[in-house]
């Protein structure tokens, strides 16, 4: 299984790059593009809106066809529409491509989390599935201030690289990722619970079978989210995630234009920050199982709480590019560390439908990506410093808080 987990471990390590790739070259697009600052969260947001509106549907139809095969013909798309944002001259332009981006990148990222469980024993998943989060990480840590390092050259540059470095993985894939099985023939309930779906010969016959194909979807994602949510913990936990999630893609996304208008950092200067920072979440993602070992996860989810609060409270007094490090520094090791948390707490709602947790929770983090890219423009531009996000960050955290304890998060 190690070559599983080092092929999965280089897709979410592209993917991740590419999630958060406008978020430090911000600051130089607006210039060169000639597009106010407040707009710019739009290029974030466009990424997760086209990410979340493909993803509700792509993933259980994927449940329907070979995994292998649609993970290497998503990523091969993703990595064509990432290397097309290179060639945008104009805002429009790369809100539409990054919009396509996020529509690909939700059909073949999926698929890794779903593969894993389906090749490996149950008692060795949890060890493979620590590499394609890994691979999340580290994009964190070297990803991001790699396509800031690249921009400085060329604002094409980061996007041509990892579309490029995305189309040989497709190769890779193609030639080395193992074989996975073809999904069960679906029963046609319309035709009794031991019928199965086939295609009539005549052309009446194929419209009918499609025809009853996607009512038969659409059906089954409606039961499915019903039945979810007919658990009262979940609308709680998933909108406690979601402005948890906010809060966190606000600071990420804007962290950037703030340290190039108040403390004057090229895109270099941007770039090593932005890897101190890395590297904070990276040390919390390898200390957070030893610290859950030894602390109930309760206390460690209200404690994670209480250094946001305390450390966002006083960021935007931050009076040089070293104090303000150190304060993300410390709270992306902490956000590193409990992020396994909110995950264990929204698998916990259902045995039954994880896949379906598992989306939504994709669809929920990049919802609160576009949530902060709308909001977070129009702060930064409207608000002296840092204060205008800052003081949003404070009011997703405390609320997102406040769900998770109403609804006994903190009790486990």
């Amino acid at each position: 299984m190690k070559r599983l987990s080092i092929l999965s471990f280089l897709v979410m390590f592209l993917i991740g790059t590419d999630t958060f790739l406008i978020s430090p070259m911000l600051p130089v697009l607006s210039r060169t593009m000639r597009f106010p600052p407040a707009q710019g969260g739009w290029l974030v947001s466009a990424y997760a809106i086209g990410y979340c509106m493909s993803a509700l549907v792509a993933g259980p139809i994927s449940d329907r066809l070979n995994r292998r095969n649609v993970l290497i013909v998503g990523f091969a798309l993703f990595a064509c529409a990432t290397a097309a944002c290179g060639f945008a001259r104009g805002f429009w332009v790369l809100l539409a491509l990054r919009f396509v981006t996020g529509l690909c990148a939700s059909i073949g990222s999926p698929q890794i989390w779903a593969i894993i469980p389906q090749l490996v024993p149950g008692e060795r998943v949890a060890a493979v599935m620590a590499a394609p989060t890994a691979g999340l990480t580290v994009s964190t840590l070297l990803g991001v201030p790699i396509g800031s390092f690249l921009s400085a050259t060329s604002t094409s540059m980061p996007f041509f690289a990892v579309g490029g470095c995305a189309l040989v993985m497709v190769v890779v894939l193609m030639v080395m990722f193992p074989a996975v099985a073809d999904a069960p023939t679906i029963p046609d309930a319309s035709r009794g619970s031991g019928a199965l779906v086939y295609a009539a010969e005549s052309d009446g016959g194929r419209a009918r079978g499609v025809t009853d194909r996607v009512h038969g979807l659409i059906g089954a994602l409606i039961a499915s989210y019903r039945k979810l949510f007919s658990n009262p913990r979940s609308m709680r936990y998933f909108l406690a995630y979601l402005l948890f999630q906010t809060g966190n893609f606000a600071i990420m996304t804007f962290i950037a234009t703030w340290f190039a208008k108040d403390f004057g950092l090229d895109q270099v200067g941007i770039g090593w920050a932005v890897m101190i920072i890395g590297v904070g979440n990276t040390l919390g993602a390898v200390a957070g199982p030893w610290v859950m070992a030894r602390v109930s996860h309760g206390r460690m989810l209200l404690g994670g709480f209480c250094v946001y609060i305390g450390l966002y409270a006083i960021l935007a007094l931050s009076v040089n590019i070293t104090m303000a490090c150190s304060l993300l520094f410390v709270t992306y090791m902490v956000s590193g560390a409990v992020f396994p948390l909110f995950i264990e707490r929204l698998q916990s709602l259902t045995v039954a439908q994880r896949g379906t947790v598992s989306t939504l929770t994709n669809v929920t983090m990049y919802a609160g990506s576009t949530l902060a890219g709308i909001v977070g423009g129009p702060l930064m531009a409207c608000v002296p410093g840092f204060w205008g996000v800052t003081v949003f960050v404070l009011a997703m955290m405390c609320a997102s808080l406040a769900l998770w304890a109403r609804s006994g998060a903190h009790d486990f």
